[in-house]
């Protein structure tokens, strides 16, 4: 259901070179979240560019789904109902983005991500049947949040939080940086971007969407950036073909198999990261007609579809924005 490594954004600072006096940016990165994350700040020092990092660092022992001693983990193995502030606040967001999109997003789908190894050596789909046994722990519907105190209705139901922690995370360590005076910043969580400010010479950002099934460096087009956060979900991200079919990492809540919509990404624009993450999954999984339709219903969100035969929708905000390249 979640992306991993995706530089399915690439920050691209076009137009020129920079003035000789031009600010020398200051970055923080390591493989954290199951991708590579960097702090790159341009008007702040290594101490806060290091001290969101370890935020971050601090942030994957909360929600991770594959470290056994993580909050999450641990939840989910019903060991307690009470989590932390946190862990309560995505939950419940993820649970009203199910609400929202008619369970086209879904964290209640770890019974079936667990199904899918898309890391292993010879990667194969499971049997329909698992699949279907898994469905049945799946509805967001069965998961209730009072404060800090979390209730599921089937014993059986496991949480994945993949598809809206990094966003959320995204979001506080902007919030943190911000709070230490810094105004002009990227933070990169592996396709998850936000951009605080502008570049040091006063104009947007550039960031480019990535040309589905090039190589990381292409883009196919790009937006102008600043104070928002960026992100894409797109189906070459993670994938294995056998026997001619392509299966992929973004899953339908409703069927537990590859979301099969002609699109290859959703890129959503909006002021928090965590809105962009779950939206950028469900529209994706909801098809182009119904995403664009739920994007245009929603303030401050934008969206650019890009299908499986490279053709580019924008939402209405976008017009005359996006760039081909």
């Amino acid at each position: 259901m979640r992306r991993m490594l995706s530089l399915a954004l690439l920050l691209l600072l076009l137009g020129g070179c920079a003035p000789a006096a031009a600010p020398v940016p200051v970055e923080a990165g390591n493989f954290l979240l199951d991708t590579y994350v960097s702090i790159r700040l341009y008007d702040g020092d290594e101490e806060t560019a290091r001290e969101a990092l370890e935020l971050c660092r601090t942030y994957e022992t909360i929600f991770s789904r594959t470290d056994a001693d993580s909050e999450l983990a641990r939840l989910n193995r019903r060991e307690s109902d009470t989590v932390s502030q946190e862990l309560a606040d995505v939950i419940a967001l993820g649970l009203e983005y199910g609400r929202l999109t008619g369970g086209a997003f879904d964290i209640t789908m770890g019974t079936v991500t667990r199904l899918w190894d898309f890391h292993a050596q010879e990667p194969a789909p499971p049997e329909a049947a698992a699949v279907a046994e898994a469905l049945t722990h799946v509805g967001w519907e069965k998961v209730h949040v009072e404060g800090t105190s979390v209730r599921f209705d089937d014993p059986e139901t496991v949480l994945d939080l993949g598809g809206i922690a990094k966003g959320y995370i995204a979001d506080r360590l902007a919030e943190y940086l911000r709070a230490e005076g810094v105004t002009s910043a990227i933070i990169d969580l592996g396709g998850n971007l936000c951009c605080i400010g502008r570049r040091p010479d006063g104009r947007d950002f550039q960031v480019g969407i990535r040309r589905p099934e090039g190589e990381q460096s292409q883009s196919i087009g790009t937006l102008p950036i600043r104070d928002r956060s960026v992100v894409t979900s797109g189906w070459y991200e993670r994938c294995f073909t056998l026997d001619g079919t392509v299966y992929h990492h973004i899953l339908s809540p409703s069927t537990g198999w590859p979301a099969e919509t002609g699109l290859a990404s959703v890129t959503i624009v909006s002021g928090l990261g965590a809105d962009g993450d779950a939206l950028s999954t469900a529209c994706f999984v909801l098809g182009q007609e119904a995403g664009l339709a739920l994007v245009e219903s929603l303030e401050g969100v934008e969206a650019v579809f890009i299908g499986r035969d490279l053709t580019v929708t924008v939402s209405s905000g976008l017009a005359g924005r996006f760039s081909p390249l």
